[in-house]
């Protein structure tokens, strides 16, 4: 597999680190394109990886290419590479563009729609992927190569990625938040600022640990740890006053609406 990133950000950077780290690919398998000269310096420097700012010339030698831009720039950046995307296994991770649309635009029903996330930059996102009428059982190993060199990916139908967005795509912010409120909480009771931190991201990493260890499901875990008139329990009661279950379903509710309108299924 020879593969061209079009699009060198983040997203693309540690994928690109992912597949030499894991030596699924070496530098010279890989090229990128961006019209950013900060972005390319940004991307050789952390990879080894030349980074080109003409398109065309950068997909030349590919036989897979990652579409890893802006969503509002996609259409675009493809208008003009129809011809050179030409029997390529084309892969993108911009949210919000249907296949249909993306087969389109390039003139190839040779196309896998990828929704990744952030935690991808530290080797552990969460992936789904969804193929479009000319992907090969090939093509769906090669993404899934690609993206398990930083994480998990699983194969869903299209209609499910607008929730795979609103759970897993934005997920990360939820969790975000919640470590800040409880950083914030620890600190209002009264413990320094950075000790919080430190307790705080070590006993969400671990509880998730937990979970993904199979210990327990978490309502099973939940009760474990939660005694009768206890400290949990008041804890737990708070939760449920304030309805937190119910409010991480709207939050989901309305990150996949929102998912949905900005794809053009609402």
């Amino acid at each position: 597999m020879n593969l061209c990133f079009i699009g060198s950000g983040k997203m693309a950077t540690a994928i690109a680190e992912g597949l030499i780290d894991g030596g699924i690919l070496e530098t010279s398998q890989i090229s990128a394109s961006d019209v950013s000269g900060i972005a390319r310096r940004a991307f050789t420097e952390r990879t080894g990886i030349s980074c080109l700012e003409d398109n065309t010339e950068a997909i030349a030698g590919a036989d897979t290419v990652l579409l890893a831009v802006k969503p509002q720039v996609a259409r675009n950046v493809l208008s003009p590479l129809r011809a050179p995307l030409r029997g390529k296994l084309f892969i993108s991770i911009a949210a919000g563009i249907r296949i249909d649309k993306l087969s389109e635009w390039i003139d190839s029903n040779r196309v896998i729609r990828v929704m990744p996330n952030t935690p991808a930059t530290v080797g552990l996102g969460a992936a789904v992927y969804s193929s479009g009428e000319g992907i090969s059982d090939n093509d769906k190993k090669i993404v899934q190569r690609i993206f398990g060199s930083v994480g998990i990916i699983f194969e869903m139908s299209e209609n499910n990625l607008d929730a795979v967005t609103g759970v897993s795509g934005s997920g990360p912010a939820y969790v975000f938040e919640f470590i800040q409120a409880l950083v914030d909480a620890a600190s209002d009771a009264g413990l320094p600022p950075d000790i919080a931190l430190d307790l705080v991201t070590q006993t969400v990493a671990g509880a998730a640990e937990m979970v993904k260890r199979r210990v327990g499901t978490p309502d099973e875990l939940r009760n474990a740890v939660t005694s009768p008139g206890g400290t949990t329990e008041a804890g737990l009661t708070a939760l449920a006053e304030a309805r937190f279950r119910d409010t991480i379903k709207e939050t989901v509710r309305r990150a996949t609406k929102r998912s949905k309108e900005l794809s053009g299924d609402a």
